[in-house]
């Protein structure tokens, strides 16, 4: 079993910027892919941003290409997502999600989940 904490959510001004953390326990971070999911209130969950176990290949959804980028260090077993240039519509609860492959395909292939983590931009 897997577990995923995240961390370094909170409350930012529009234009700002944030920095979440996800450590993961086990033996498998460094051979799988990782991604950061986001839920917005009375909205359902979408991809964020996805990166593969080696690190060499990322995927971003298009409203945060640009402004979001996804890195890991395989050696502290932590996956991180830079965000800039906050926006209202990045507000939401977002999640770390472990594969389970070295690269994403899609959100079914995603097996362990953290519990989340809020992020809340204010104009």
């Amino acid at each position: 079993q897997v577990e995923l904490v995240e961390s370094g959510g909170g409350t930012v001004q529009v234009g700002g910027s944030l920095r979440l953390s996800c450590v993961a326990s086990g033996q498998t971070f460094s051979s799988v892919a990782m991604a950061w999911f986001r839920q917005a209130p009375g909205k359902e969950r979408e991809i964020v941003a996805a990166i593969s176990a080696s690190g060499g290949k990322t995927y971003y959804r298009e409203s945060v290409t640009a402004r979001f980028t996804i890195f890991r260090a395989n050696s502290k077993n932590t996956v991180y997502l830079q965000m800039n240039s906050l926006r209202p519509e990045d507000t939401g609860v977002y999640y770390c999600a472990e594969g389970s492959g070295p690269y994403y395909t899609s959100v079914d292939d995603m097996i362990y989940w953290g519990k989340g983590t809020l992020v809340t931009v204010s104009s």
